[in-house]
């Protein structure tokens, strides 16, 4: 295949190598992210929020775990304004940066025994500026591969990115496992900074990577013509506020999901049924591994049959799965526990994340598309993923039952579904066309 043309006529080496930096940045960017969930779920209510009772104090540390969410969307309008003004390469670049630093710092912060009650607040900083970094990051990377890729396969690339959630997830799992198995006072004392300081390292790798990038065609062509929006936020919002709504309708069930399987799971496990923390952790690795070779199948698949149908199934499978998910746990049998959240992360999150990217991308023309895909990305994530450990905990205090959040569950879920059929199916459509008409009058006017 060396040699052959995409439809912008890059070499498809170039497009495996886009796809892989994108892997990997994405991958230690998510590293970050998911370390802070880890830990949220496990040791900072002792360590940061050590005066109230355990529920309280796990309460307020997937409340510090939220307000990074409220950051994303900042972040998302920041650098998405100033992706489709200079370039999708370079704001990857800095947000990297930002991640690496937000989260190098965590790993020095002073806890609440040694500076009292500055050690919480400046952890909801810290998590804030996570917040902003990730915020700007998902556009850029998704971008670089979707508009990279030749026609036909814009889903299968534009999973690669995505297979970066379920890495992060597993590294960042893996490595605080490890250093979790030290002796407890030692972990508590000084051992959970580790995996928080290893950040500098990856970062380093993931720049290395980044660097030797090429920026996207579909953008180098807006900049050689010089049609660039001058804002490209009011006129995303002008141009396209339905497929706006669209875009955080389709986003909002999947990100509640995950945090669900991922990090509320973590709480459920040890503080509801009393297992060992290792239970539930194992089950997010075996999940998150599996999912990690399942999205590049169903972002392919979604190239033969559809981004919608994919999408919408994988919702609809999350919403048939939810009460038995908890039946599974309830059965505090390790190996059920294992299946109930590995089924939930590799069959149907996999199935929503994995086309996401080139539905997003292919909901916005190219002037304004990092914008729109990174507003509807993640403004979604506040009602979405941010809040949704804290809610399935107060939840479960208030009632003393999983119901509720399993209802909870079915109800995000269902607004995906809805989100998704009303979007218009455009994986057959060549990028530069699904909004070329659009386009041309904004450039027009």
């Amino acid at each position: 295949m060396e040699g052959t043309s995409g439809q912008d006529g890059a070499p498809v080496s170039s497009i495996r190598q886009v796809s892989v930096a994108s892997l990997v940045g994405t991958a230690l960017e998510w590293y970050d992210y998911f370390l802070f969930g880890t830990a949220a779920a496990l040791i900072f209510n002792g360590l940061f929020f050590p005066e109230q009772d355990p529920l309280t104090g796990t309460l307020l540390a997937f409340a510090t775990f939220g307000v990074g969410f409220g950051a994303r969307p900042i972040g998302g309008l920041v650098f998405g304004h100033y992706g489709d003004k200079i370039g999708r390469k370079t704001m990857l670049v800095i947000t990297l940066v930002i991640m690496g630093v937000a989260t190098c710092a965590i790993g020095l912060l002073p806890t609440y025994a040694q500076i009292g009650i500055w050690a919480p607040i400046l952890l909801v900083v810290l998590r804030l500026v996570q917040g902003f970094g990730v915020g700007g990051e998902w556009g850029g990377a998704v971008l670089m591969a979707v508009e990279h890729a030749p026609a036909g396969k814009r889903g299968y690339y534009g999973s690669w990115p995505q297979m970066g959630v379920p890495a992060g997830l597993v590294l960042s799992t893996v490595v605080f496992t490890i250093f979790q198995a030290m002796p407890e006072e030692q972990f508590l004392a000084w051992g959970w900074r580790i995996p928080f300081l290893l950040s500098v390292v990856l970062v380093a790798v993931g720049l290395y990577v980044r660097l030797r990038l090429m920026e996207s065609p579909a953008f180098q062509e807006v900049d050689d013509t010089d049609t660039e929006a001058q804002m490209p936020i009011v006129e995303v919002f002008r141009t396209y506020p339905r497929n706006i709504l669209i875009a955080m309708g389709a986003r909002v069930g999947d990100n509640m999901l995950f945090y669900i399987f991922s990090v509320f799971a973590l709480t459920y496990v040890t503080e509801e049924l009393g297992l060992p923390e290792s239970t539930a952790l194992i089950g997010v690795m075996i999940g998150a591994t599996i999912e990690f070779f399942l999205i590049p199948f169903f972002g392919a698949l979604s190239d033969r049959i559809g981004r919608r149908p994919v999408y919408m199934g994988g919702a609809i499978f999350c919403m048939l799965f939810a009460f038995p998910y908890f039946w599974l746990l309830n059965t505090e049998a390790p190996a059920l526990i294992w299946l109930a959240i590995s089924l939930s992360l590799f069959v149907g999150h996999a199935a929503m994340y994995a086309p996401q990217a080139s539905f997003l991308s292919e909901l916005f023309g190219t002037r304004v598309r990092y914008s729109g895909a990174s507003i509807g990305y993640q403004l979604a994530p506040i009602v979405g993923g941010g809040i949704a450990p804290f809610i399935a905990v107060a939840l479960l205090a208030w009632t003393g039952s999983y119901w509720p959040i399993a209802v909870y569950m079915i109800g995000m879920a269902a607004i995906t579904v809805v989100s998704v059929y009303l979007a218009t199916e455009t994986s057959f459509a060549e990028i530069s066309d699904v909004h070329e008409e659009q386009e041309r009058e904004v450039v027009k006017n």
